[in-house]
């Protein structure tokens, strides 16, 4: 199986967002690409409450849902959402970031809600508080597809190893990892914990990433990392986008995660212990 990573520099506007992202799909499915995967928030890229609650919809209307929809059918791929954000119902007037997986038909074939929230405090200019404006969701989630099992996560996710440990002994062969990283972390951290995870469960790691500084129209302006990358099942950097826009197209052999899980069964390893 090709796999195609989009790497977005997506702004505010879901509809202007959409056409960039269709295209560019387009693009990998004509590379070869059966499976794409896009980046977080896909659909709208904005700290701005008021924004969101003008332009962002429920998932039954979302406009980016349904054109990506209609993109899968119309190409035969499979197609990550990486993630949208999305209006809920909820009483506090919280948000989903939610991702979706979609098969050739165009149905909806998984959904997944982003657990763990990015609260921090970067630097004195670059803070962060999630959970403000989104709710966390509380299950993890594997998907079956026709070339593996895919293991669904977002971005913050990357840092807790027992989510990807749980999603691999549950017999996921790829890690998903969508992503709209801070451009601090992202050069500490990003490439390091991507490999970790590969690393400790043996799976394939496709993340796709928002990149650049975004046309943002409301609110505090918004940049972030790049560098979607596909990390082997030992460890290694199969493609690093850098920090433009794009696609890129990573062979995916399974056979390769039997192995490396072979050479290294460290998730049949697992013993209880006591605290410290």
């Amino acid at each position: 199986m090709k796999a195609g990573l989009v790497q977005l520099c997506a702004g505010d506007d879901p509809v202007a967002n959409l056409a960039a992202t269709r295209d560019l799909i387009t693009q990998a499915a004509a590379q070869g690409a059966g499976f794409v995967l896009t980046p977080e928030v896909t659909n709208c890229v904005s700290q701005d409450r008021a924004h969101q609650r003008d332009v962002l919809q429920h998932e039954e209307d979302d406009i980016t849902l349904a054109g990506l929809r209609a993109t899968a059918r119309d190409l035969g791929i499979w197609l990550s959402i990486g993630s949208l954000a999305l209006k809920t119902g909820d009483a506090d007037g919280r948000f989903a970031n939610r991702s979706f997986l979609i098969d050739p038909t165009g149905a909806i074939m998984a959904r997944y809600d982003k657990i763990h929230m990015f609260d921090v405090d970067v630097s004195a200019t670059e803070t962060f508080r999630e959970s403000a404006g989104y709710r966390p969701g509380d299950k993890a989630v594997l998907a079956q597809t026709s070339f593996g099992t895919l293991g669904l996560t977002i971005c913050y996710d990357i840092r807790f190893p027992s989510l990807h440990r749980a999603l691999a002994q549950a017999g996921a062969d790829i890690l998903l990892v969508p992503a709209a990283f801070s451009p601090v972390t992202g050069a500490a951290h990003w490439e390091p914990l991507l490999r970790a995870r590969a690393i400790e469960t043996g799976c394939y790691v496709l993340a796709a990433a928002q990149t650049g500084d975004h046309p943002i129209s409301r609110g505090k302006p918004r940049q972030t990392h790049g560098h979607s990358m596909a990390i082997s099942p030992w460890g290694e950097v199969l493609v690093d986008m850098g920090a433009k826009t794009g696609i890129a197209i990573v062979d995916l052999d399974l056979a390769k995660v039997a192995r490396s899980r072979q050479r290294i069964p460290a998730l049949t390893h697992d013993r209880s212990f006591k605290g410290p």
